[in-house]
């Protein structure tokens, strides 16, 4: 039993959850297919295939339901920002496949409590009563974790299983794929991609946006870095969650170049 999520008790054995793996049956936008589809024939994609359904199998409860739904509200071609999370939340009820984001109705959880403080704080919006974030995914934010399944009460157990290789993959194609995106990375584990995300923007020219020296388009990224916004490093150094602006810095420099973004929930 956890605690007060719906303003009452509640408990796994009601809560949404994974119940096959079957990624054919999980709905995503058709620009990103290609990139599935390769991780899926890989070897590290056989092997997290195999690790998540024996853990099914042994009758593991594994959050979320739908582990790929921020590819289905996001389509690639419409990404301009991505919020880097980590792995799912690991209550009942929390998860839904979005870094950060619980469903209307959730208690909100301690970091996103935070991300909203500074986005009222940085933007002067209102605080918004629900934790789903879903309207953000729906205007081009991209609300990844690195690894997208998680097991009740046990946070990052499906780390380092194959989750990531896919997901950096999916920022690789982010990177080669927008003209212009912001990257917002908090903490140190979401910061880790940063070189992976300024290699993959220049690797390709294309876009509109701007000129090499050697005259040809290339693509512009906006890596945004500051602690995690979790209660015990918002406050903190080197570069405090709370007060780090980054919502207005997108704002601005999306708009710089004829990109719009609403913030609002």
């Amino acid at each position: 039993m956890t605690g007060d999520l719906f303003g009452k008790a509640s408990s796994s054995a009601d809560a949404p959850r994974l119940t096959q793996w079957s990624p054919a049956d999980w709905p995503t936008q058709p620009d990103w297919q290609p990139a599935l589809d390769a991780f899926w024939r890989s070897a590290q994609g056989v092997s997290l295939a195999t690790f998540v359904q024996s853990r099914l199998d042994a009758g593991a409860v594994i959050y979320p339901k739908h582990p790929l739904w921020a590819l289905q509200l996001t389509p690639l071609s419409q990404v301009k920002v991505v919020i880097l999370g980590q792995d799912p939340y690991h209550g009942p009820h929390q998860a839904q496949g979005l870094s950060f984001s619980v469903a209307p109705g959730v208690k909100i959880p301690p970091s996103l409590r935070n991300i909203f403080k500074e986005l009222q704080r940085d933007l002067n919006q209102p605080a918004p009563q629900s934790g789903s974030l879903e309207a953000w995914a729906k205007r081009g934010v991209l609300l990844l974790n690195t690894c997208l399944t998680v097991e009740d009460g046990q946070p990052a157990c499906h780390a380092k299983r194959g989750w990531e290789h896919l997901t950096d993959a999916l920022l690789g194609e982010v990177a080669r794929a927008a003209p212009a995106c912001v990257y917002m990375l908090w903490g140190g584990h979401a910061q880790a991609k940063a070189e992976l995300i300024e290699r993959e923007t220049a690797a390709q020219p294309a876009g509109f946006v701007g000129l090499r020296e050697d005259g040809v388009a290339k693509r512009e990224a906006l890596v945004l870095k500051a602690n995690h916004p979790s209660p015990l490093s918002a406050l903190r150094p080197p570069v405090p969650f709370i007060g780090c602006g980054h919502f207005s810095q997108a704002k601005t420099w999306l708009a710089q170049r004829n990109l719009s973004l609403d913030w609002n929930l």
